[in-house]
């Protein structure tokens, strides 16, 4: 039996935005009609980057742009040095030897191969596919979209990647802290989530319930949760010495869920170094279960973001969607989100931390106050109908588009 799909589209969005925003997204579609855009990234799933392409893509078709999105290939060993690269953006150290570049560009060049790229707009993301510039001609603009922390980057490493960022029309980063020196024109796109995903949208008690139950997490004392891949740069090691110390004070189970994104060959390892840790009170889960990120989400007492360095920090942004009060760390993309003390907290140690969940876990109607201020906050700044008009409006800046319609 044939059942019809309905994709969701930005009429969706009018109890959030209303009607007039609706309009004016659909007004800024209406001359980017011929268009033909793609997005290339390095995994369908695992991370940001997929989460946002996959509702922006949708929501783009679903204007009449046709918006494709691919993924390159590579070995352990190309994904083991952009994993490298990736650190070194934000601020790691890397070794970036001959053979290391080798592999990268080398990598690079095979999927321009398999990739016919004639678009009107490229749209690459991340380093792991920035090199496939150098092997098309042109049909509009490229531009790079960076989605992590380059306000400190290694020195060596941006050398060699501004090389090939500087052949691209424009680069888009998440906030002006992140700017470089570049010839590249530079913009700032706060990404965004999808309230009508799996993760999102809206879960009864009951399906919060069922959900915690398949995986044994008691809720008999409340749940301090942190939603993140494995990865250093989420300190989940700090995040469980937080909880110690706040359980000293307070009765709780900690949650750690996090997934191993098919890019990231380093998260095994993390995830390895902490499950050692795991007691009646501590659960350390590698899933990739959105409802399950749902259900923790809304269930939590508290949700942490400890993070070091943070390009932006979605996992925040979807717990503030649920109203739940959430401890950011005091770094990147986590202050574009949270005002401290006023839809949440930023901390800068574990002791902070600490102290932060003891607070919220004594005082309920303050965790209530944060909630409702941080739902509000994502309704006004980071819902995916505002990200869409920033991209409608990048495309309308270019002038290529004209020449093409004409």
């Amino acid at each position: 039996m044939h059942h019809e799909r309905r994709l969701i589209t930005i009429d969706d969005y009018e109890p959030y935005i209303g009607r007039e925003g609706i309009k004016r997204i659909r007004q800024k579609a209406r001359p980017l009609q011929d268009l033909h855009v793609t997005n290339i990234n390095s995994t369908y799933y695992g991370g940001g980057v997929a989460e946002l392409l996959s509702s922006l893509t949708l929501l783009m078709n679903g204007l009449g742009i046709r918006t494709g999105w691919r993924i390159i290939q590579g070995s352990p060993d190309f994904f083991s040095v952009t994993k490298k690269m990736h650190n070194a953006l934000q601020g790691g150290d890397i070794h970036l030897t001959t053979q290391k570049k080798e592999i990268y560009e080398s990598t690079v060049f095979e999927n321009s191969v398999r990739n016919h790229l004639d678009h009107d707009m490229v749209i690459v993301h991340d380093p792991q596919p920035l090199p496939l510039i150098r092997h098309y001609t042109k049909h509009g603009p490229w531009i790079w979209r960076c989605h992590v922390d380059l306000s400190q980057p290694h020195a060596g490493l941006w050398e060699y990647l501004s090389s090939f960022v500087e052949l691209y029309d424009a680069v888009i980063l998440t906030r002006e802290e992140y700017r470089r020196d570049l010839h590249t024109p530079q913009l700032y796109f706060m990404p965004a989530i999808d309230p009508f995903s799996i993760k999102n949208r809206e879960f009864s008690e009951a399906e919060v319930e069922k959900r915690l139950q398949y995986y044994n997490i008691p809720t008999d004392l409340p749940l301090v949760v942190q939603i993140s891949r494995f990865d250093k740069w989420k300190d989940p090691e700090g995040v469980i010495q937080a909880f110690k110390l706040a359980r000293k004070q307070v009765d709780a189970t900690l949650v750690l869920l996090g997934n191993v994104a098919t890019d990231d060959p380093e998260g095994e390892e993390v995830y390895d170094a902490l499950v050692h840790q795991r007691d009646e009170r501590i659960i350390i889960l590698s899933k990739q279960d959105t409802a399950l990120v749902n259900a923790l989400q809304r269930k939590a007492a508290v949700v942490l973001q400890k993070s070091i360095r943070e390009g932006f920090g979605l996992t925040v942004t979807e717990a503030l969607w649920k109203g739940t009060p959430v401890i950011g760390g005091d770094v990147g993309g986590i202050r574009l989100q949270i005002e401290n003390g006023e839809n949440g907290f930023l901390v800068s140690s574990v002791e902070e931390a600490a102290e932060r969940i003891v607070q919220l876990l004594k005082d309920p109607e303050l965790a209530r106050k944060l909630g409702r201020a941080g739902r509000e906050t994502v309704r006004e700044k980071f819902l995916m109908s505002r990200y869409l008009e920033n991209y409608l409006d990048l495309f309308g800046s270019f002038e290529t588009i004209y020449r093409l319609r004409s």
